[in-house]
């Protein structure tokens, strides 16, 4: 047994032919390794980013971003730079057959956001109820022998909440109660949702996902609430992360707040202390205008930071301009966790939601980061 009397440390450096790089670890006076340098990782990561890289994209402009460019019908916004070339771009980043869920489990008890309504789940059908009333939809007990019931659930749920994709629909602005392409609350609302640019028109997704893994980055479980996470806080926790953003990337903004999300979003208050941290409008315009970023998400009920700096004239710029002025979805609540203690800052982004006209997003998802 080697006896350790002082605090130094000695760096061992390992060299990888295969990846052309180098590893420096630390062996500490603890007995565990900590990492000095990742540079095989990094130049990984940045082969990888060359070797999916599908090229121009469609309808992005920099310095201007997407916006009512599609048509005068388009439903989807800048989901239309998705090709077969960009998904299959995407695709060859999921070559280890590592699968991280990015959903998190709902509940009647689970955090929301406050303008959203409370959710049930209640049983329709359970195998007493069923045995025992024998309601005219009961099997016959002379056919029935074996006793085979089943359980069924009614539901009475918001459209928003949990992991879920804002569609272009949930968001209005102005005099009009417009919403992206110009669609108007006079010719296209309605008692049973939007009729236009509702969930069920978001088409599935595949794309290049990028983890910017602020709360890691700033050493902090989870980012305090209220915390502006501004362009430089993104354009930094990036060169700390060794990745470049492309145009067509799902970008995810990490804060830490679904760490405490548990077994189901129970503990509204642990929740609450961070979930008002998040981008402002200037890094939003980054992500969009400057990089090309066909969705942009986190790990909050909203995204954006609340209270949003600046007396914008609304508590909610992000979402007006992502969603109305860019036609850019929004994620929340996705479960980030996995990603960042794996340290996976590039993945194959796939999502798909649930196909039910006039619902405002897409809810209670299970998008998956394949690498």
């Amino acid at each position: 047994m080697i006896e350790r009397r002082s605090p130094r440390s000695l760096a061992v450096l390992c060299f990888g032919g295969i990846l052309g790089g180098f590893l420096a670890v630390q062996i500490t006076d603890r007995g565990g390794f900590d990492k000095v340098a990742e540079s095989a990782e990094r130049r990984e990561s940045q082969a990888r980013t060359a070797e999916t890289n599908p090229g121009s994209i469609k309808g992005w402009k920099k310095g201007t971003g997407w916006g009512w460019i599609w048509g005068k019908d388009d439903e989807i916004g800048s989901l239309n730079a998705m090709t077969n070339e960009t998904r299959a771009a995407a695709l060859r980043l999921a070559n280890r057959g590592e699968v991280f869920d990015l959903g998190l489990t709902y509940s009647r008890r689970s955090f929301k956001w406050p303008g959203h309504s409370p959710g049930e789940i209640m049983t329709f059908r359970s195998p007493d109820s069923i045995h025992r009333m024998q309601d005219a939809d009961a099997p016959p007990p002379s056919k029935n022998g074996d006793l085979v019931y089943w359980h069924s659930g009614a539901m009475f749920i918001s459209d928003n909440v949990a992991t879920q994709i804002d569609g272009l629909g949930h968001i209005t602005a102005g005099k009009d109660f417009h919403w992206y392409n110009g669609f108007t609350e006079a010719e296209w609302g309605g008692d049973w949702g939007p009729r236009k640019c509702d969930a069920s028109t978001i088409p599935p997704i595949i794309a290049r996902g990028v983890l910017i893994d602020v709360a890691a980055f700033k050493k902090v479980d989870a980012l305090p609430g209220h915390t502006v996470i501004s362009a430089k806080d993104l354009q930094e926790t990036l060169a700390w992360e060794g990745v470049t953003l492309q145009p067509g990337d799902v970008v995810l903004v990490r804060t830490g707040t679904a760490r405490y999300w548990g077994e189901d979003g129970a503990d509204h208050a642990r929740l609450a202390e961070h979930d008002s941290a998040g981008i402002d409008l200037d890094a939003a315009k980054w992500l969009v205008a400057d990089q090309g970023a066909i969705m942009v998400g986190a790990d909050t009920s909203g995204c954006e930071v609340n209270p949003p700096p600046n007396s914008p004239g609304t508590i909610i710029p992000v979402h007006r301009y992502l969603l109305v002025d860019q036609g850019v979805h929004i994620g929340e609540f996705h479960n980030l966790e996995g990603l960042s203690k794996a340290k996976v800052y590039t993945f194959c982004y796939s999502a798909t939601v649930n196909k039910i006209k006039g619902t405002a997003a897409g809810f209670t998802l299970r998008p998956l980061a394949l690498r």
